[in-house]
């Protein structure tokens, strides 16, 4: 096959999805000598570009490596054929709920990875329930608005937050201080509280750093993802990649302190441009800055580290559902932060602190049952 005919058919748009409110949304191709251009409907703004080298393959990552281009009124990209032959498709976005979560699937997954020997990470097979988890990370403003809520309805905090910005993550949190936290933001919202400080589900857990609390799992309130939840979460339907996306990653898809030390790692070296405006301490940048996973999740890597439920160990618990051990002394963060470089960002990164931590790399976001 001539390589001008290996490229077209490298770039053949797939129709993809139906949005309610949408006719079925094609991808139009137009080429040229090496390259082409792929336009869609501008209307179409829950969709992003994705693309394949195998269509027997389910790892589509995010085309971040194609270029704006002017064509009517439409929304489109230019390709260059100086990469391998793939192909391309348009992916709905999950819709998100009222208070701007997206659904997460049940099924099985393989929670750990082989690709940069992980020590802690050994894969294992983990099934999950279906959740929702919030698209992104709990905004400076949104913390502060349940803050406000929780200090004036008997909660206590060790930490007040703190946020480069209102629309920036919140940070300098400690792990008890985001449970109760999840509590306050249960009772505001009407919801059943999830944590409590006794096995009975008879007093939510409102003040004080204790490390005994216990989860009603069946409440209908907000509360952390367990780490396998939040590992699931990061891969959006991927399997077997570093990241979100794929197995390499740029400044372009998350914000992170690139030391291009890692043959992963795409760049450019240093803090991230959209962190650093600003000042780069701390370098967070606004939430959603960034393309979102393959379940519309913001900022699964960089940014700030997340909190999870669980108590670190080692190895993972396999199995449905699981919920690390019954206790411990570090409970486990998991997504890397602005300050972390290449190699923190991955899926697959567990990162142990004590429960009293704080950090301005340190936040967080929520998950609730369906």
């Amino acid at each position: 096959m001539k390589s001008k005919n290996r490229f077209l058919y490298a770039v053949l748009g797939l129709l993809v999805g139906v949005h309610s409110t949408l006719a079925q949304v094609t991808l139009g191709i137009v080429t040229t000598t090496n390259q082409a251009l792929l336009y869609w409907s501008p209307t179409a703004t829950n969709y992003v570009l994705q693309s394949n080298t195998n269509l027997s393959s389910t790892n589509w990552v995010y085309a971040t490596d194609v270029f704006p281009a002017a064509y009517g009124s439409e929304t489109a990209v230019t390709i260059t054929n100086t990469v391998a032959a793939r192909f391309f498709r348009l992916k709905l976005v999950p819709a998100t709920t009222a208070d701007g979560m997206a659904i997460i699937p049940a099924g099985s997954f393989t929670l750990g990875d082989t690709l940069d020997g992980e020590a802690d990470a050994t894969p294992v097979s983990i099934t999950v329930s279906a959740f929702y988890m919030d698209t992104n990370l709990v905004s400076y403003s949104q913390w502060q608005a349940v803050y406000s809520y929780a200090t004036s309805h008997g909660y206590g905090f060790d930490d007040a937050g703190s946020g480069k910005a209102a629309n920036h993550p919140v940070q300098t949190v400690n792990w008890y201080d985001v449970v109760k936290w999840c509590n306050a933001r249960s009772q505001q919202a009407g919801l059943s509280p999830v944590y409590y400080t006794d096995a009975g589900f008879a007093n939510a857990y409102t003040n004080g750093d204790v490390d005994a609390v216990y989860a009603n799992w069946a409440a209908s309130g907000y509360r952390l993802p367990t780490e396998a939840e939040s590992e699931k979460a990061a891969q959006g339907g991927l399997s077997g990649q570093r990241f979100p996306w794929g197995n390499t990653i740029s400044e372009n898809q998350a914000n992170y302190d690139s030391k291009t030390n890692y043959i992963y790692d795409l760049g450019p070296y240093g803090y991230n441009a959209i962190g650093s405006i600003g000042g780069i301490s701390p370098g967070t940048s606004p939430v959603g800055s960034f393309p979102p996973n393959g379940y519309g999740l913001y900022d699964r890597v960089g940014n700030v580290t997340e909190w999870c439920w669980d108590w670190y160990g080692t190895p993972y618990t396999s199995g449905s559902d699981p919920r690390g051990p019954a206790s411990g002394s570090n409970r486990v963060e998991r997504g890397g932060s602005w300050a972390g470089d290449a190699s923190r960002q991955r899926c697959a990164l567990r990162n142990p602190h004590t429960p009293a931590f704080v950090s301005n790399e340190v936040g967080f976001r929520c998950v609730r049952g369906l």
